[in-house]
């Protein structure tokens, strides 16, 4: 009965790195429809989130059901609650992933990316999909060092995320405020698709180590202002 219940256990991680791969795609192919004026590709992003939140439910019900049978305790208990919110940010990175589809959709046919930001908005989508399958990565190996890296590439999106103000904000912007409220939304996706990324891996320190790791600002994962909150705007 424990070698199932520890083989159960091991699936949830398997699923959770299964669904940081869709994630990964969702990103790289959001962003290639944005910058490609890509309507059929948008479009799939959008209808593959659906499956990405049934696979979500999929992992919660399997948690609350060894919860219930099982009495888990110590590394377990918290496994199976680093797991539910693992799920509650994989579910947001594809919402946001959907999002960047959606604004090439609206745009569609005409491209939403002025060709002078292509590059900072290209870069922005293969940094979040880096961080995305690092992720994965670390929920496969356990590995705190990793982990604890993904920390110096969210400094990165932070850089691109400056880049692309200081090209908006320029006196010489010819592209009005709606091309202007695009980019910076955008970038606010792409941004926290990051911050997804890394607050999974803080959760992976936590499982491994018991400890929530300090976030940036001297809070601990998961609590206060470190932690990876949802914006009651929707757009977070």
């Amino acid at each position: 009965m424990r070698d199932s219940y520890h083989e159960q256990l091991d699936d949830i991680l398997a699923e959770l790195e299964r669904m940081t791969r869709t994630v990964s795609t969702a990103v790289r192919r959001s962003t290639a429809a944005l910058l490609e004026a890509d309507i059929r590709q948008a479009e799939d992003v959008i209808a593959a989130d659906i499956q990405l939140d049934a696979a979500g439910e999929g992992v919660e019900e399997k948690v609350f059901e060894l919860m219930a049978r099982q009495a888990p305790v110590a590394n377990e208990l918290r496994m199976l609650v680093a797991a539910l919110r693992m799920v509650a940010d994989l579910e947001r990175m594809g919402d946001l992933a959907a999002h960047v589809s959606k604004i090439a959709r609206l745009r569609y046919p005409s491209p939403a990316i002025p060709a002078e930001l292509h590059s900072v908005i290209a870069e922005m989508g293969t940094v979040a999909g880096q961080m995305v399958d690092a992720a994965g990565d670390v929920i496969k190996t356990r590995d705190v060092d990793a982990a604890t890296k993904l920390e110096a590439t969210d400094d990165e999106m932070d850089q691109l995320r400056s880049n692309q103000f200081r090209l908006m904000m320029d006196d010489n912007w010819p592209h009005g405020v709606e091309v202007a409220v695009d980019i910076a939304l955008l970038g606010r996706y792409y941004e926290r698709i990051s911050d997804h990324a890394v607050s999974m891996a803080r959760r992976v320190v936590y499982l491994v180590t018991g400890e929530l790791p300090v976030a940036v600002g001297g809070t601990a994962a998961g609590s206060g202002a470190g932690a990876s909150t949802p914006n009651p705007n929707g757009n977070d």
